[in-house]
């Protein structure tokens, strides 16, 4: 009698080891597919981008990572003072960050130093400069246009041309990197002064 109960303990044993190792690999094959559903979608309603250069300055700064809101424009348009993300025009391929300044049907004109939309001077606490550059441009249906903060050392629609509103990838949100860093990004409305 202990030698069949030997046999048939051997035998469970030898066939429990397969059953383990099924659940292992099943459990293994549950948490890489919970990964990708998450993986994707995280990324469909955000995106992380890295700010690469000045042109943003005091706004935000060189190296920093900023969390995008995919959604924010969905089912909404973009308004002046927004900080958006976009496929910059002339190559699709890289991601640029500037603040929204005009919107379909302004007129934008840069003059001594301020920024008129529609014939009213803005009031711009946050940028780092007035610009020292000067220009008219009337902002066609389906497209934005926008500058730096850094309005002196910015490559933007001043310089390049306007975005078309299908570009805009979406809204900055925070600033998650580095983390001392870390902050709610402020978007100003503009405030336009009697022309």
């Amino acid at each position: 009698m202990t030698e069949v109960s030997t046999e048939m303990t051997t035998q469970l044993e030898a066939g429990a080891a397969p059953t383990n190792w099924k659940s292992f690999l099943l459990d293994i094959l549950e948490t890489l597919v919970l990964s990708v559903v998450l993986f994707l979608a995280i990324n469909a309603v955000s995106a992380r981008v890295r700010v690469d250069g000045f042109s943003m300055l005091p706004t935000l700064n060189n190296g920093e990572y900023v969390l995008v809101n995919r959604l924010a424009y969905r089912f909404s348009h973009p308004v002046r003072g927004d900080i958006i993300v976009f496929r910059f025009p002339v190559n699709p391929k890289e991601d640029l960050i500037k603040r929204v300044i005009g919107l379909p049907g302004d007129e934008i004109t840069i003059s001594e130093g301020h920024v008129y939309v529609n014939g009213a001077v803005i009031e711009e606490a946050y940028i780092a400069a007035s610009p020292k550059y000067a220009g008219t441009w009337d902002v066609p249906e389906d497209h934005l246009f926008v500058l730096g903060d850094n309005r002196n050392d910015s490559s933007d629609s001043h310089s390049w041309g306007l975005v078309p509103v299908s570009n805009v990838v979406g809204r900055a949100v925070l600033v998650y990197w580095p983390f001392n860093n870390w902050m709610i990004i402020k978007h100003d409305q503009l405030v336009l002064a009697a022309p």
